[in-house]
């Protein structure tokens, strides 16, 4: 497991910390402060990473306990598993912050009332379906690609270079990710009904350049899928500098 860390301070160095003595390789990649760097900082974690598969999931989501299982269930080179996320409430997010009691969240007896209260936004993407084939319906749409539930084969990851860390700011990078491998040849499955996480509540972030982050994205379509500025420029013969 590898936290990329885009600049917070003691205190999540400290949370991380406290999970260490657990039995799994845990790393914590940190980067200094310098507005929204994700498109960075996760190729620093990838570059950190050892396996052979990659699954991204965000600072803001709440996976099930069998997650990762799921994604290497239906993992493929050559295949981009995207997966999807149920929006909670403001007040639910802040009791589950307040409380770190998650239970009840990842108990299905309860989502029929947390779906009546408001707590939960679906119900219906939480089900475990196997859909076969109607995974690969979509094989070459890039949209609602987001790493907030992702996985890549790292040998996919790399052909394209990673993520294009000229995307500063709220927005885009992980479409152009999306991009870049479909017109590799990359092919997309979907990973919903499998691999849904829960998404906290939280303010919008400052989308100051998202306009210039869209452009970006427009460009993309027919630029060059190995972005200049990428995975490479963290690598030493294949090796994290």
């Amino acid at each position: 497991m590898v936290v990329a860390d885009d600049g917070s301070g003691a205190p999540t160095r400290k949370l991380i910390d406290g999970f260490r003595p657990h039995r799994f390789d845990l790393r914590h990649i940190w980067q200094t402060d310098e507005g929204f760097r994700a498109a960075r900082c996760r190729n620093l974690a990838v570059a950190a990473a050892r396996g052979t598969y990659l699954v991204f999931i965000d600072g803001d989501c709440l996976p099930r306990e069998d997650f990762v299982e799921r994604h290497m269930r239906l993992s493929r080179p050559g295949r981009l598993q995207r997966g999807n996320r149920i929006l909670l409430g403001r007040a639910y997010t802040e009791n589950l912050i307040g409380t770190g009691q998650i239970d009840e969240l990842m108990n299905p007896v309860s989502w029929p009332r947390l779906r009546v209260e408001g707590s939960i936004g679906r119900i219906l993407p939480l089900l475990r379906l196997p859909l076969g084939p109607v995974r690969r319906l979509r094989t070459k749409d890039w949209r609602g690609v987001k790493t907030s539930n992702l996985g890549i084969h790292r040998s996919d990851f790399h052909a394209v270079n990673g993520f294009d860390e000229t995307f500063q700011g709220w927005g885009h990078e992980d479409a152009d990710l999306a991009i870049r491998l479909l017109r590799n040849g990359v092919r997309r499955c979907e990973a919903t009904f499998a691999t849904t996480v829960f998404h906290l509540w939280h303010p919008e972030a400052d989308r100051t350049r998202e306009l210039e982050n869209a452009r970006r994205l427009a460009a993309s379509r027919s630029g060059p899928i190995f972005c200049a500025e990428g995975l490479s420029s963290h690598l030493t013969n294949g090796s994290m500098r």
